[in-house]
């Protein structure tokens, strides 16, 4: 039995909790996978707060604090701007917000590419300022050897090839990866130097479907879709995308529900009441006493 920080639904606050520490572990995502085989796909989805972890931690396998935070939170055009603070800002909320989740935190653009010294400065002071599990990064073959350094100095990683988002300017924009023979035998040279690296499991994004299933069959570690394929061994989505937070969203995306329409709607009741005088009532406010 320990003790982690649980929000208090009754109060909003945060306030420490005794929970069973049966948060799943690096070598059980890994395990999820026997003989090239996975039964039960990992479920992930993004996560940026603690109340939202709170939400998702029972659904999910994996909570991913993803450098999305910078379009979905901060309103930015793309990933890069994102710093290594607000990663680690985002991932204690969502520590701090679960219990049973993975949580994997991405690391940022610029935070890991000129060195693996430097993807372990960054790596290892976001594993110890957040307490999470695992970093993700993107690139394959030419991040083999920085995957390497980082797991032989006991920092899981979750690796990302295909459609990689911080590679954005070098791609010439978010199409769909592997339409050539090239890019297609790529991809799956990607896919094994990760996994011969040391990565324990890996995010194929944005792949034509008959590559997303032979990347997936050719590998003994987990291999995670977004915009691939359901053969794959679990599927992530950016929250906020499936939730329909969002007008526009990326084809590969589902949206389950229309949250932007219930936020708008309940707004409009609140701002309503609050024009015409009817909110608040005697129940809302501090009556004298006798």
């Amino acid at each position: 039995m320990s003790t982690t920080f649980q929000l208090d639904t009754s109060t909003s606050r945060a306030n420490p909790t005794p929970k069973p520490r049966k948060r799943l572990t690096v070598p059980r995502i890994r395990d999820h996978k026997k003989d090239g085989q996975t039964k039960e796909p990992l479920v992930m989805l993004t996560a940026y707060t603690a109340r939202q972890a709170q939400l998702l931690d029972a659904h999910c396998d994996i909570l991913l604090v993803g450098d999305s935070l910078g379009q979905v939170i901060y309103g930015l055009d793309s990933t890069l701007p994102v710093t290594a603070e607000m990663m680690i800002a985002h991932g204690a909320a969502v520590v701090r917000g679960s219990y049973h989740s993975l949580v994997v935190v991405d690391m940022p653009f610029g935070a890991y590419e000129k060195s693996k010294e430097q993807a372990f400065d960054t790596a290892s002071r976001i594993m110890a300022d957040t307490g999470c599990a695992a970093v993700k990064l993107e690139g394959g073959e030419a991040m083999a050897e920085t995957i390497a350094f980082l797991t032989n100095r006991g920092i899981p990683v979750m690796g990302h090839v295909g459609l990689t988002p911080q590679a954005v300017n070098v791609l010439g924009g978010y199409a769909a990866r592997g339409r050539s023979q090239q890019e297609h035998e790529k991809i799956l040279r990607d896919g094994k130097a990760v996994q011969d690296a040391g990565a324990f499991s890996l995010v194929a994004e944005g792949v034509i479907e008959p590559i997303a299933i032979a990347l997936t069959q050719s590998l003994e570690i987990p291999v995670i879709g977004i915009g691939a394929s359901a053969q794959c061994d679990g599927q992530v989505l950016v929250t906020e995308d499936m939730l329909g937070m969002f007008e526009r969203v990326p084809r590969f995306v589902k949206r389950y529900e229309d949250i932007a329409s219930v936020i708008d709607k309940t707004v409009a009741k609140y701002a309503e009441e609050v024009r015409d005088r009817s909110f608040p009532t005697e129940e809302q406010t501090y009556q004298p006493k006798g």
